[in-house]
């Protein structure tokens, strides 16, 4: 008697749930695609699966000594036996981590403690569950867990990178971090610079509403390129993209309140301002970071990057991986341990050679690493 008293009671709202769901049938049919997609990168995903490779320092050890001694570096200077017939190129990198996730905001403590994060953890995930069957509902081909968006307290984050890059250095007197700065901001006495962001919403938000005053002095002709080597290391579903290949970005219920609040707008910016000519859709399941990780540093030493100076939008595990990948393996870099705090900012130089037989080799330079904005937690 209770079992059909309960059925009767909630007869309606089933009803009503199921002539939504028909409603937004397409949506539905999305978001089955993208669960079903998501429990494949699961159960098959081989991204965080490399052997490792060569430490780059036996390849730069003897180069670099070679040009400390002699300031230029040739064949002939490094000896004739050298398998090097090229210079060390240089580019200088500033990697930009996106503020927190939702993602991040359900299944990470961050900023809380580990008792708080705890105790908060099953209502967090009831929250986010629900949050995610009303977008279903209400025909939003948005998502809490997939591509998952900056959060309100990202897109504090966000608005904070933004507030340090006006001050020119939030008050720093560093002469260094003022040079950065005047770079990030793209003011007309630093040398050129370019922007390169993953194809993951949060940390395009990130680059758009961190970068907002130099993306809105420099309007149209300024984009920011969407290269698909940087899509996170992970099989979870937040590293993989909503957007469709060659689609403009979408902004995120967030992103809308945030553009609301005149923090910025999002959308007018993802439309005007973001190339994703390159985006290809989502990552295969079968590649791994390292093959994206040596994409990206073979892409910023392309003809199709002729910028010095790169800044890079992207996430913890890809930075981290890339440290722990291009720095000497001797050198016990912070970075190669923690993660770039979110909306963090570091600087450094990536090293390039080629070898005889064409295949070139890379290094970050472990002098070179600096902390322009956050540091590493």
């Amino acid at each position: 008697m209770n079992m059909e008293f309960l059925i009767q009671s909630f007869r309606p709202a089933l009803i009503l749930i199921c002539a939504m769901l028909l409603f937004n049938l397409p949506t539905l049919l999305y978001k089955i695609g993208f669960f079903l997609r998501g429990m494949m990168y699961l159960a098959f995903c081989t991204d965080k699966k490399w052997k490792k490779p060569q430490d780059p320092f036996i390849v730069f050890g003897g180069i670099l000594k070679a040009e400390n001694e002699a300031h230029v570096v040739t064949a002939a200077a490094a000896g004739n036996n050298s398998p090097y017939e090229e210079i060390i190129e240089r580019k200088t990198i500033y990697f930009v981590r996106h503020g927190e996730s939702t993602w991040n905001d359900t299944f990470n403590a961050g900023h809380r403690s580990q008792s708080t994060f705890l105790l908060g953890f099953i209502p967090g995930l009831i929250k986010a569950c629900l949050f995610e069957l009303y977008l279903i509902l209400s025909g939003k081909l948005d998502s809490w867990f997939y591509d998952s968006p900056a959060s309100t307290l990202g897109m504090h984050q966000v608005d904070e990178l933004s507030q340090f890059l006006k001050k020119t250095g939030g008050g720093a007197v560093d002469d260094k971090v003022a040079q950065h700065v005047a770079l990030l901001n793209g003011n007309p006495e630093a040398p050129a610079s370019k922007i390169l962001c993953s194809n993951l919403r949060r940390a395009v938000t990130t680059i758009v509403g961190g970068f907002k005053d130099r993306l809105a002095r420099n309007n149209n002709r300024e984009k920011i390129l969407i290269v698909p080597s940087l899509q996170e290391i992970s099989r979870n579903p937040d590293t993989l993209s909503i957007t469709p290949a060659h689609m403009q970005i979408q902004a995120s219920w967030i992103d809308k309140a945030a553009s609301s609040l005149a923090i910025c707008d999002f959308q007018l910016t993802y439309t005007n301002q973001v190339d994703m000519s390159l985006h290809e859709g989502n990552k295969p399941v079968g590649t791994n970071g390292l093959k994206r990780m040596r994409e990206f540093c073979n892409f910023v030493f392309s003809d199709s990057v002729k910028e010095n100076y790169i800044i890079v939008g992207g996430h913890s595990i890809w930075f981290r991986s890339f440290f722990q990948t291009f720095l000497p393996y001797e050198d016990n870099h912070v970075s190669k341990k923690k993660k770039l705090v979110n909306c963090g900012v570091v600087a450094f130089t990536l090293l390039k050679v080629v070898r005889k037989s064409g295949q070139p080799t890379f290094m970050v330079d472990p002098k070179s690493v600096e902390v322009v904005y956050g540091g590493f937690q």
